[in-house]
């Protein structure tokens, strides 16, 4: 594959110094594909490469822009005045770099007490060095003194294999590049992650895919999971990297993995224009590469076997409920509706509350929604790209769930909300559903977090919120003559008020309930 991109646009995490020679063709081809494999941009370094100028100007430059530096010290690696001079100049960076200082991890092919005490094989080669120039050999004596006391890895008798996955991992760990976090107890995460799976297997094009679904359900989970499982945490490690604009940051990171095959994640992605700027042209992404933003995995909510086991695992620390702690589960497990975030919300807040306050504590939890969920659900809410969405949203989650859509419509269209497309927006967004007979459907904690935010209004005063959809705040109002601000309804029939008060009547103009007694 013939790349228009030169090796001078990149610089590099890991600057790999052998001996060819010594360790073999297999050892170093295994420890440069594993790096690479890991997502360290690697570059090699071997005394075997026969040297030309442009090569030479690019290993300067790599040695100045690398953060690590692997020195793999083999049993004649003293016996070149390529890998001294190299050694040398690795030694000269690090001190110059201080205080931050750039890495350097010796991997020992050999005893390291050879190298250190310069005995053996490498008494030998510095007698021959010596000959030549005992300066330059002191130097050079000095360089594996100083390397030799910052310890590294040795291969000792295990197997090359599992050697050079135990430099892999040493080397994310010194270039503080930890698999990204994900929650414990990830029940049925596998299930859920087979299909995206299955689509990253396939290399043949570059399609774009979206990971969707309520609030909390473990979108972002998943996506640090498969992250994980592909070994690329971070193509662009450099924290610091100066953007001025969106431009310059898309060119930046055509130039880090153009030549690479990547896997992109792109997390809450709230504006269209966001994906743009990345995605606008797919000629430079290396083919095989996938950028997950548009190719549809719905992840569905916990069943109730896995919601009751997750739930258990946040309480008791183990898949099931402790004695006498069933009924209670089940309660909260049916409430959480299958929302991985509501389980450990409500497991952890529980974990510490005594059985004999459970009933309370559930009591206040389904009337009141838990602030961490509601955190969460509310980014929803606040994305609507207007007020009049957000109104909509909050109509419909007050007043008008399980009503047919088009008598729903027809309603909230004479309050110039134009329902019909802001319904749609809501069901493309994943806050709506339309179910069977074409009623509207709604998951009960977007309902709740809905409800939350009306009360969230005036939450000592029902009459100074602009929605009612409880009855007893309904006629409380009403009995008080309090102003709802704009809109103040009840799905109880006009006879329950009629029962309640000596109205004469009421009437709906638009958006204000107005009482005449």
């Amino acid at each position: 594959m013939a790349f228009s991109t030169s090796w001078s646009q990149y610089n590099y995490h890991v600057f790999l110094s052998l001996r060819g020679k010594d360790t073999g063709k297999g050892f170093g081809d295994h420890l440069y594909t594993a790096l690479e494999q890991a997502g360290f941009h690697t570059f090699r370094d071997d005394d075997e490469i026969v040297r030309r100028e442009e090569l030479d100007i690019e290993l300067q430059k790599a040695m100045q822009e690398s953060k690590l530096f692997l020195v793999v010290f083999s049993k004649d690696f003293a016996s070149s005045t390529w890998c001294l001079d190299q050694l040398v100049k690795i030694m000269d960076l690090r001190r110059r770099s201080f205080p931050h200082h750039i890495v350097v991890m010796p991997v020992f092919y050999v005893d390291p007490m050879l190298v250190s005490d310069q005995a053996d094989s490498y008494a030998a080669a510095f007698a021959s060095h010596e000959e030549n120039s005992k300066e330059k050999a002191e130097i050079w004596r000095a360089a594996l003194r100083e390397v030799s006391d910052l310890g590294g890895m040795v291969l000792q008798d295990g197997y090359q294999a599992e050697f050079v996955q135990d430099i892999v991992k040493e080397v994310r760990k010194k270039l503080n590049r930890p698999i990204v976090h994900t929650p414990s107890h990830l029940i049925g995460i596998e299930s859920r992650i087979a299909d995206i799976d299955l689509w990253l297997q396939d290399s043949s094009s570059v399609p774009i895919g979206i990971i969707y679904g309520i609030g909390g359900v473990g979108k972002t989970t998943i996506a640090k999971e498969v992250f994980n499982k592909q070994l690329l945490n971070t193509v662009l490690y450099d924290k610091n990297v100066k953007v001025n604009n969106e431009a310059d940051g898309s060119n930046k990171i055509k130039d880090a993995i153009g030549c690479r095959r990547v896997l992109i994640v792109l997390d809450d992605v709230g504006h269209l224009e966001q994906v743009n700027m990345i995605v606008a042209t797919w000629d430079w992404l290396y083919k095989g590469s996938k950028d997950k933003i548009c190719r549809k995995f719905r992840i569905e909510e916990l069943g109730d076997d896995e919601s009751l086991q997750l739930f258990s695992q946040h309480v008791f620390g183990k898949a099931n409920p402790n004695d006498g702690f069933m009924e209670h589960s089940l309660r909260a497990v049916k409430y959480c509706c299958g929302i991985p975030l509501a389980l450990r919300e409500w497991g952890t807040f529980l974990s510490d509350i005594d059985i004999s306050e459970w009933n309370n504590a559930l009591d206040k939890l389904e009337a009141i929604l838990h602030n961490g969920i509601f955190k969460v659900l509310r980014v929803s809410y606040d994305s609507l790209k207007d007020d009049l969405a957000r109104r909509l949203f909050l109509h419909i989650a007050c007043f008008f769930i399980g009503m047919e859509s088009d008598y729903v419509t027809k309603i909230l269209d004479g309050c110039e909300l134009f329902a019909k497309a802001g319904i749609q927006d809501l069901v493309d967004r994943f806050l709506l559903t339309i179910g069977e007979n074409n009623r509207l459907i709604m998951h009960p904690l977007l309902r709740d977090m809905a409800r939350e935010i009306v009360r969230q209004e005036s939450p000592d005063d029902p009459g100074r919120r602009s929605r009612l959809w409880s009855h007893d705040d309904s006629i409380s109002v009403l009995r008080e003559n309090t102003v709802c601000v704009y809109f103040c309804a009840s799905l109880a029939p006009f006879s329950f008020f009629i029962s309640h008060l000596s109205l004469m009547f009421y009437e709906l103009v638009g958006e204000v309930l107005k009482y005449l007694t």
